[in-house]
């Protein structure tokens, strides 16, 4: 199913504990990233729709599917904060504890066989989904999207999401700074090359049936 987020939005806990994916992403990465950056467009998002009910009733999702019906006054509020409340929830669930199954190693399962069909092998998704977001201008997000019947790579600015743009996200690393400077300062290629180790494919393979739909 998909994310349900209702008025007021608020900041789910960490399914996991801070320090669960060390040594690849620290544990004050994670402390800091989850309670204060993800809880401020929680904030910030409730603060722009404060003035519009009918809109903070709705899930995240489908504010960021329609923001053409967001009043352009509060849009842009919407689109970066909303944007970073749903990304950042995902992202959340993409990843998971060093050691427990499913996370990290190659993938299983349909993804797998979809991935290798797509792009030839495992390595050389990686390759191109690596090389995507580091080149990513600035702050952004690294995607893996199904559309027209293939897995499409992608990146966006700041907090812009595929659903945006009638994508579902199956896949989704984070390439702000904050995401990452702690531990690896400026080499944002580093850290994509660790963030492999985390992945859960169980939840990426479960997001791949939905976009398959």
């Amino acid at each position: 199913m998909e994310e349900i987020f209702t008025m007021a939005y608020e900041l789910a806990p960490l399914p996991y504990d801070y320090a669960a994916l060390e040594p690849f992403i620290d544990a004050e990465t994670m402390k800091v990233h989850h309670d204060k950056h993800h809880q401020t467009y929680v904030n910030n998002l409730n603060a722009a729709l404060a003035g519009h009910p009918e809109l903070a009733a709705k899930p995240v999702d489908d504010l960021l599917r329609d923001l053409a019906k967001v009043p352009e006054e509060i849009r842009t509020a919407v689109r970066n904060n909303g944007g970073g409340h749903a990304n950042h929830s995902i992202f959340w669930r993409l990843i998971g504890p060093v050691g427990s199954d499913g996370i990290g190693g190659s993938p299983t399962g349909p993804i797998a066989a979809q991935i290798t069909a797509d792009f030839g092998s495992y390595e050389a998704f990686k390759k191109t989904f690596n090389e995507t977001a580091a080149k990513q201008f600035g702050s952004g997000w690294g995607w893996l999207v199904f559309q027209a019947g293939k897995l499409k790579v992608l990146s966006t600015p700041n907090q812009e999401s595929p659903l945006s743009h009638g994508l579902y996200p199956i896949l989704l690393n984070d390439v702000w700074e904050h995401a990452y400077y702690l531990k690896y300062q400026n080499r944002r290629a580093d850290y994509l090359a660790a963030w492999w180790n985390v992945i859960n494919w169980h939840e990426v393979n479960k997001r791949f049936v939905i976009a398959k739909g």
